[in-house]
């Protein structure tokens, strides 16, 4: 899914449609070609594209095939190709042939007995009103005959309205189909403005760079801009593309990637993200990445590629509709043709009368509409609080929830360490001690190895460093000035056969932290004591979860037993595994995971880590959550859940929005079902008539679209700082 790119399809309002064409691509060579009726748009590899809008042209000629600029670029797609107005409404044209077909049912109903006596009459004037509001109806209908493609929404309002014709039912026929187009009418419009809100929570794509080259500032597009050139952002603009300031202050607001309100400072030296906004002062700043690769691309391709995975709900709901329509049809072939033979004073327009109205509920356009507008209004308004979800798939995951492991540093600790003391050995100075150690870790990025150089203090000649080696959850040895370092954790001295003196303990003593062995050829020189402490939103995080009902939380950490305990115990996790290796947290979690089966628990686990070295343990996780912070590409690729501002109580907020995606669309599909099965039932007995169904499909139809859109404004509760 990689190599994929999303392009607009043009005209694309019909979920079935929407089911039809992915159906179609899969079999025609494309099986990870998605369609999402959502957004309105198509996923596949650009080499595959040609073969795509073949296909496509096949099934529904009206809708093309248009690049896609971004979520926030894209039009809303006008129902069977017709046009929208320009705020991307259902057009004019529509309603203005609504009216006169309006006029004449009423008109029908009025002089209902002297149109009777005057059939020349009474035929031309409800056939025009009928061809002039159903027309598109009628003749997508035939195409899609033509095509050996039966029973959507359109073969199923023709067959209603000609049946309702064929028994002399000419106001009922000519209502049926306008009242249907009305109903389409305002479902459009829900779909609409459902698409404009998903889009308008991540509608933060620059379209405007000031690129200074000359002496001059010019108005570009980010896309143009390279790496390396300098742009000028003024106050209350948006940050265009990543980089770096090299001239002026400023706060930026970076609640568009993180959810966070509040601003950030940014001087000289400090890094900005493409989607932030400036707040106050006018700054430079030196672009690092090309558009393609910025941050705010990166969200934006995320958010727009959910689509893809596509949740389990969706999937079965799609299956559903492609079995249950034909059912219903056959249904009602069955009770217009069998009770007129079988029992006695039974007529077979009366029988007809009944089986057209379940032709007209057996329309699922409320399920195959509303369900996925529900997961992608979810998975959109996690993105507005700096929730990355990759798919409806993980959002239902989310929903259920049940066991969440943690990594201790960077995840529930600040991972900034703090050098606390420097114990040596008799023949060494703490300076001495504090120099080689930092020497040796001068070429790693780990946080112990930046505590260590910030509490040396002094610039560090890395001319005197040779022979380096890192070797992962153990530390590093080095030459130092000719002379061998070791500069790492108990495992790495008994790995090196380094002896530790019986005065110092091995486990470092009483103190909660982080102990750094430092040996030099070969013995034991002293031991640096690293502290870290707990986020301040971490206890929250874990008492939110705890409330929202997830049964167990377990710390997992390469630390020592003792500093693990330490930590678990203020934040009062249910269990912690310590004096682990990057390996042996994947075993951890199958341990725990093994267990979490055992008892009965049928939920989902998640792995919460930083994204950089936990990808092994990412993927091993039902759900892997990634504390992705601004910008870190291996946490952004790793996780299914990235978020991005590294507040861990974010993971409770979207475990709320997920139950709440789910329970609407629980609601939509219980109501629509309920709905048509009562209707169907008292369509059968003649306790409803034609007029009552369609009123009941389309009302169906248009409430689940509407209910779909109240994720889109779920009140989420402000959060402590991380």
């Amino acid at each position: 899914m990689a190599n994929q790119v999303n392009y607009t399809l043009k005209g694309l309002d019909c979920a079935n449609c929407a089911a039809k064409i992915e159906d179609a691509l899969h079999r025609n060579g494309m099986p990870d070609a998605v369609v999402s009726f959502a957004t309105g748009q198509l996923l596949v590899a650009p080499d595959q594209l040609a073969q795509a809008e073949a296909v496509i042209r096949k099934i529904e000629p009206g809708i093309t095939i248009v690049p896609a600029a971004g979520a926030a670029a894209q039009a809303a797609p006008a129902p069977h190709g017709e046009e929208h107005d320009a705020a991307g409404e259902p057009g004019w044209r529509r309603v203005a042939e609504m009216v006169p077909a309006a006029a004449v049912v009423l008109a029908g109903w009025l002089y209902h007995e002297a149109l009777h006596a005057w059939p020349w009459v009474e035929w031309p004037l409800f056939l025009s009103a009928y061809l002039l509001v159903g027309r598109g109806v009628v003749l997508a209908a035939l195409r899609n005959i033509g095509r050996g493609q039966l029973f959507d929404e359109n073969f199923l309002m023709t067959i209603a309205t000609l049946g309702a014709f064929a028994i002399h039912e000419l106001p009922e026929a000519v209502a049926v189909m306008l009242f249907y187009a009305v109903g389409e009418y305002y479902q459009d419009k829900a779909v609409a403005g459902s698409r404009r809100s998903i889009r308008a929570l991540v509608a933060v794509r620059p379209d405007r760079a000031n690129l200074r080259k000359g002496g001059e500032v010019v108005p570009v597009a980010p896309e143009v801009v390279a790496v390396g050139d300098e742009i000028i952002v003024r106050p209350g603009e948006r940050i265009p593309l990543d980089g770096e300031v090299i001239e002026g202050s400023t706060y930026i607001d970076t609640s568009a990637l993180t959810g966070e309100s509040m601003p950030r400072a940014a001087s000289v030296g400090d890094t900005v993200l493409a989607g932030t906004v400036n707040t106050r002062g006018l700054i430079a700043v030196r672009v690092t990445r090309p558009f393609g690769d910025s941050s705010i691309a990166r969200v934006l391709q995320l958010v727009e590629q959910a689509a893809a995975r596509k949740a389990p709900t969706e999937r079965a709901i799609t299956s559903f509709a492609r079995w249950y329509t034909p059912a219903v049809v056959g249904l009602a072939a069955l009770i217009a043709l069998v009770p007129p033979l079988v029992l006695s004073g039974a007529t077979f327009a009366e029988w007809l009368r009944r089986a057209l109205v379940l032709l007209v509920i057996s329309c699922p356009c409320a399920l195959v509409v509303s369900v996925p507008l529900s997961y992608f209004g979810g998975i959109g308004a996690a993105s507005r609080v700096g929730i990355l979800v990759k798919g409806g798939n993980y959002l239902d995951a989310l929903a259920r929830l049940d066991t969440v492991v943690w990594d201790k540093t960077g995840t529930l600790t600040e991972g900034r360490f703090q050098v606390v003391t420097v114990e040596t050995g008799a023949s060494r100075e703490r300076d001495e001690v504090l120099r080689l150690a930092a020497h040796a870790e001068a070429h790693t990025s780990h946080p112990i190895a930046a505590s260590i150089l910030e509490a040396y203090g002094r610039p560090v000649d890395l001319g005197a460093v040779t022979d380096y080696e890192e070797i992962a959850g153990h530390g590093v040895r080095a030459r130092v000035d000719g002379v061998f370092v070791l500069a790492g954790n108990e495992r790495l001295l008994a790995r090196e056969g380094v002896a530790l003196p019986d005065r110092s303990p091995a486990a470092g003593g009483t103190h909660a932290g982080t102990v750094v062995h430092v040996a030099v050829d070969g013995a034991w020189a002293g031991r640096i004591l690293i502290a870290d402490q707990p986020k301040p939103a971490s206890a929250d995080a874990v008492r939110q979860l705890r409330a929202l009902g997830v049964r167990r939380q377990v710390m997992l950490t390469g630390d020592a037993h003792h500093v693990a305990e330490a930590i678990a115990q203020r934040l009062a996790l249910d269990g912690v595994r310590a004096d682990l290796l990057p390996e042996d947290k994947v075993t951890a979690v199958e341990e725990i995971d093994r267990e979490r089966r055992a008892a009965g628990r049928a939920g989902a686990l998640a792995f919460v880590g930083d994204g950089i070295n936990d990808a092994p343990v990412l993927t091993r996780a039902d759900v892997g959550v990634a504390m992705g912070g601004l910008g870190s590409d291996a946490a952004i690729e790793a996780a299914d859940v990235v978020i991005m501002d590294d507040n861990p109580a974010r993971l409770a907020v979207g475990v709320s929005l997920a139950r709440r995606t789910k329970r609407i669309v629980a609601q939509n599909i219980a109501f629509a079902l309920i709905v048509k099965i009562l209707f169907m039932v008292m369509g059968t007995a003649g306790m409803a008539d034609l007029w009552e169904a369609v009123f009941a499909d389309v009302g169906v139809s248009l409430l689940a679209v509407l209910n779909a859109t109240r994720v889109l404004r779920t009140r989420l509760p402000k959060l402590e700082a991380a």
